[in-house]
């Protein structure tokens, strides 16, 4: 990859460039939760099921999920500002298109694939950009503490901001809302500039493009068949862990001939990193799965609207805002581990309050405590999570690392909305309360294991600044 002498950037000039990226990760992570307080709305609007808007959200989060490595990628080649504006285009006429759709079919083509798209080929170049700028250890933390928490509240106040919206004027007035901002945000990364430029020679592996797309894709239409055909559903599956395995054979044998493939096997070689990996992926599903299992009970089971869905939420917003604003000065007291650990005890401690508090009661108050300390408990662990696979690696493979990191933490979204929607969903005609409770104790199995993870990060873990020639940690 082409060097270029470092540029010299004042403090204004960084938080300049922090604005539009913390907001793309906001507005990316608002699309993804805020169609939850819709479900009934759209439902009736566009004559379609539950089922049918949850299929919706999925697809949104799995087109994230398959495509976010090989846009990771393609920041090498074509350049981090260039992808992330393309993103960011393809997004708005997502959005927009949304808002004008007449049918079901038209939804998921605007908000679950071009808007998928734009996102995974927006996303990256914001984590990519923000590790190359901000190259000392405090000021990375507190800028991924900026992006993570705009993102989390994003994500928990989607619910909340998505209901006002569609309260006082319609549910196709949030996708309005979604083109606004992202139209704002294009303007302010004007003055956003690529600290390493492109390198067009750069090999594109297409094949493995299109394995570990399908590959994905299978996996989580298997899981999303479950309340349908046990027998569809093992057949994806397997189907789908057949793709993948010819997808890491294919980057093997493209390794050994000496050639570039999609994702480098030496990515995993890195047991920090990959122990971050996994808090990540459990991480957002964790925080996808409790906001779409809760929205749909709330509206499904009990009869609540759109608002009084959002209002709910936002003790999980508040919870989820504050821990995040304070990781900058955590991270200066506190080591990565310590802070991921916290933060997978509170989140699963707030999970067991829904299932305790919540089941049994009529009383909308009992929904609180539990919220609160999951929002806590994720803005605690979001930044530390990031940061630590992110410093695992050179500046030279910042493109690799990203794509794969949104890519893991996208899949953890998917999964939360599949496996835990699929559970409630398929309770929701006969035992709704049960359905809720299994759905909420696969949710606590998933802290259970994101805290075993995290057990076994390094006491040392934490992020170390990035030069162009570091070589990879191997821990």
């Amino acid at each position: 990859m082409n060097e270029t002498p470092a540029v010299a950037r004042t403090s204004t000039d960084l938080r300049r460039v922090l604005v539009p990226l913390a907001l793309a990760q906001f507005i990316c992570s608002f699309a993804g939760s805020n169609m939850n307080v819709m479900i009934n709305d759209i439902s009736e609007d566009l004559d379609t099921t539950v089922q049918g808007v949850q299929t919706a959200i999925t697809i949104f989060l799995l087109v994230m999920a398959a495509l976010m490595i090989p846009a990771g990628k393609l920041t090498d080649r074509y350049g981090r500002r260039r992808c992330f504006t393309v993103g960011l285009v393809l997004y708005g006429v997502g959005a927009l298109m949304s808002a004008a759709a007449p049918g079901l079919g038209v939804l998921i083509l605007g908000n679950s694939i071009l808007e998928g798209v734009g996102t995974a080929l927006l996303i990256p170049p914001v984590y990519i950009l923000t590790t190359m700028l901000f190259t000392e250890t405090t000021s990375r933390a507190r800028a991924f503490g900026v992006i993570s928490a705009l993102g989390g509240v994003g994500a928990a106040a989607g619910p909340l901001i998505g209901g006002l919206i569609t309260s006082a004027v319609s549910w196709r007035a949030a996708f309005l809302f979604q083109a606004v901002v992202v139209g704002v945000i294009v303007l302010l990364s004007r003055r956003i500039e690529d600290p390493v430029p492109a390198d067009p020679t750069r090999q594109f592996d297409t094949r493995g493009a299109v394995l570990s797309a399908v590959g994905l894709v299978l996996v989580v239409m298997g899981i999303l068949a479950a309340d349908e055909s046990g027998w569809l559903m093992v057949a994806l599956l397997a189907l789908g862990a057949a793709v993948l395995f010819w997808f890491f054979r294919s980057v093997i044998a493209m390794e050994r001939a000496g050639e570039e493939p999609l994702l480098s096997t030496s990515l995993f070689h890195n047991r920090t990193s990959n122990l971050g990996l996994i808090t990540q992926s459990a991480q957002w599903l964790i925080l996808m799965g409790v906001s779409f299992v809760v929205s749909a009970y709330l509206q499904v089971v009990r009869g609540y609207d759109a608002i009084s869905t959002g209002v709910i939420f936002t003790a999980a917003t508040v919870g989820l805002l504050v821990s995040s604003l304070a990781a900058g000065r955590l991270a200066q007291r506190l080591a990565q581990r310590t802070l991921i650990l916290a933060g997978f005890a509170i989140s699963t401690s707030g999970i067991a309050l829904l299932l305790v508090l919540v089941t049994g009661s009529s009383n909308a108050w009992a929904f609180t405590p539990g919220l609160l300390m999951i929002g806590g408990g994720l803005g605690t662990m979001l930044t530390p999570s990031v940061n630590v696979v992110q410093s695992s690696f050179s500046q030279d493979r910042q493109g690799e690392i990203s794509g794969l990191s949104r890519s893991v933490s996208n899949l953890g979204s998917c999964l939360g909305t599949a496996v835990a929607g699929t559970i409630l969903v398929a309770g929701l005609t006969t035992t709704p309360e049960r359905g809720y409770g299994l759905a909420m104790a696969a949710l606590g199995v998933v802290g259970v294991a994101g805290l075993a993870a995290a057990a076994r990060l390094p006491r040392a873990a934490a992020a170390r600044s990035i030069s162009h020639t570091d070589p990879v940690q191997q821990t």
